[in-house]
């Protein structure tokens, strides 16, 4: 194996975090503020890139370290190595409320496709790169753009999801028509297009974009229920506004308490 082979567990329900066993010597990298806690003797390295390719020169950890800004992340990782000689234990946490997904990618032929938020940490020599579109309408109209990740290699890596995860298994030639917003990551061997709704009441009023995300097997995709796009956009749409002074939220009058209380300005 090129990856360190780590052992791990996931706590939790709704906000999990990931705890991983290093043996001497071995390593994991992570995604800035990703880090929860770790033993004594772990050395925490900030590095280009992800790491995994060692005799690439300066050049090449620079080129493999600038694509990331492509995908929205740092030009940095963060590695943890085991200084010592028995086993030490570092911990990563999910971002928000959903569940950790743990990808053994020997099982997923080296590489497996994610959303370009979606990756948390991976076992020391995965390589974390971009996987661009080959379709014009997957580009431009699939919510996650032009640019998702790819995780390749033989080790463990972790993505995390918002809501609840659903897996699906499909069989050669099989459809699945997923919001694009809800797409975790998915096998290599799926093909991945971008379908239109179509009709007028639907494009106009229905509520749900005006695309769909087509996949088609065989091979395996993961699903989330609350994408974390749609949760900001919740949350922001339910924010108090005018600097916090709404005083009618969760009232029987509701927006009429800004009414009385003289704040409004005719």
């Amino acid at each position: 194996m090129t990856a360190h082979e780590i052992d791990y567990k996931i706590y939790g329900e709704e906000m999990q975090y990931v705890e991983i066993e290093l043996d001497p010597q071995e390593g994991v990298v992570a995604e800035a503020g990703s880090f929860m806690m770790m033993d004594d003797g772990i050395k925490m390295e900030t590095i280009f890139g992800d790491g995994s390719q060692k005799d690439s020169g300066f050049l090449g950890k620079i080129l493999g370290a600038g694509k990331r800004i492509l995908t929205g992340e740092s030009l940095f990782m963060t590695a943890f190595y085991n200084t010592l000689s028995g086993k030490r234990h570092v911990s990563f946490a999910s971002p928000y409320p959903g569940k950790i997904i743990p990808i053994d990618l020997t099982r997923f032929g080296g590489k497996f496709i994610c959303q370009k938020d979606a990756f948390l940490c991976a076992a020391k020599g995965v390589s974390i790169g971009i996987e661009f579109s080959k379709r014009l309408g997957r580009g431009l109209f699939g919510g996650e753009g032009f640019i998702m990740q790819k995780l390749e290699g033989d080790g463990m890596a972790f993505v995390h999801a918002g809501g609840t995860t659903a897996v699906k298994e499909l069989g050669v030639g099989e459809i699945l028509r997923v919001d694009t917003g809800c797409i975790i990551g998915f096998d290599q061997t799926i093909d991945y297009d971008v379908e239109f709704i179509g009709g007028i009441k639907n494009s106009i009023f229905g509520g749900e974009g005006l695309f769909f995300a087509k996949l088609q097997g065989p091979g395996t995709v993961y699903i989330q229920s609350l994408p974390f796009s749609r949760l900001a956009g919740r949350v922001w749409a339910a924010a108090p506004k005018g600097g916090g002074k709404d005083k009618g939220e969760g009232s029987i009058l509701g927006g009429l308490g800004d009414l009385l209380d003289g704040d409004n300005k005719f």
